[in-house]
């Protein structure tokens, strides 16, 4: 299932096809039309939110009902109309996509957790007479150098994402712009201190994220701001998440710059993996549905 916000109002909804079913208004339809339900919109708010914090909160009983409405409404309904013949299936090209991240939903992300990509930016630091670690094309050496670094990242503060097909405005400190496409996990349920061997029971579901960083921009002092990973559009999410579609620990990522392919890479490459980053962070911090952990980026930026 492919879960979407959209329209004005932030709706949850499911993409198929070409189009976006609200899917709780279709559930509303369903308990009106399979059970006869008298205030059906009440009801399908409280069982398939529109919400989407609620909506991933609610847990597989949400995901439950969620089918059971998109198999009546395209499966054994009379029309594609709601409970109060309000329109439920849009084409996707009249709605407007928003990145489907919740309010308040925190983003990680994942520093220099790719061999291929620790390398090469190496490479580029000695062609520009800067100190860097001696890798060479040695993906070994590299892997090994990014677990005896350890675990590093940074967190994305901004309290909106650049929804799919969204304007990055470029920052008017900045000499290099770049980008770094990323596949990253949703998270389903609250939880703190998590052993990283749980991670399957936290995974909700996975969405495509893009971390755009300013590059050759130094930032001093002993903690650091991030700063070049936070600007204005600094990170992109969407257009999906996709729930039981997509594997997270073995997932084929792409970035495409004007149509030409620069970085195509899989996650089971990732140095750390994703419940190492979830028991790390989770370190005497609460993680709650929503919040999202982000992979790292390989190669090509």
């Amino acid at each position: 299932m492919k879960i979407v916000l959209f329209g004005p109002d932030k709706r949850t909804g499911v993409l198929s096809d070409d189009t976006v079913v609200d899917i709780s208004l279709a559930f509303a339809k369903y308990l009106r039309e399979r059970d006869g339900e008298a205030d059906p919109v009440r009801l399908a708010e409280a069982l398939v939110p529109a919400e989407l914090g609620r909506f991933i909160a609610g847990g597989p009983r949400v995901l439950e009902n969620a089918e059971k409405a998109l198999g009546h409404l395209f499966g054994g309904a009379d029309n594609p109309l709601g409970a109060r013949g309000e329109r439920l299936v849009h084409p996707v090209g009249e709605v407007t996509l928003h990145a489907p991240r919740p309010l308040g939903a925190r983003v990680a992300c994942a520093g220099g957790n790719f061999a291929d990509h620790a390398a090469a930016m190496a490479a580029r630091s000695a062609g520009r007479g800067e100190a860097h670690d001696d890798l060479g094309d040695n993906l070994s050496q590299a892997h090994d150098k990014i677990r005896e670094t350890g675990i590093w990242g940074f967190w994305k503060v901004h309290r909106e994402s650049t929804p799919p097909g969204g304007e990055v405005i470029y920052p008017a400190r900045a000499k290099r712009l770049d980008y770094e496409g990323e596949l990253a996990i949703v998270i389903g349920k609250q939880g703190k201190d998590i052993d990283a061997a749980d991670i399957l029971d936290y995974v909700w579901g996975v969405t495509l994220l893009g971390d755009w960083s300013i590059r050759l921009a130094s930032e001093g002092g002993m903690l650091k701001f991030a700063t070049q990973k936070n600007f204005d559009t600094s990170c992109s999410i969407g257009p999906c998440i996709a729930v039981g579609e997509a594997d997270p620990f073995n997932a084929e990522v792409e970035t495409l710059v004007n149509g030409e392919r620069r970085q195509h890479f899989n996650t089971k490459d990732m140095v750390f993996s994703f419940g190492e980053y979830l028991a790390h962070l989770s370190k005497d911090f609460t993680f709650y549905p929503g919040d999202m952990i982000s992979g790292g980026t390989a190669a090509g930026t």
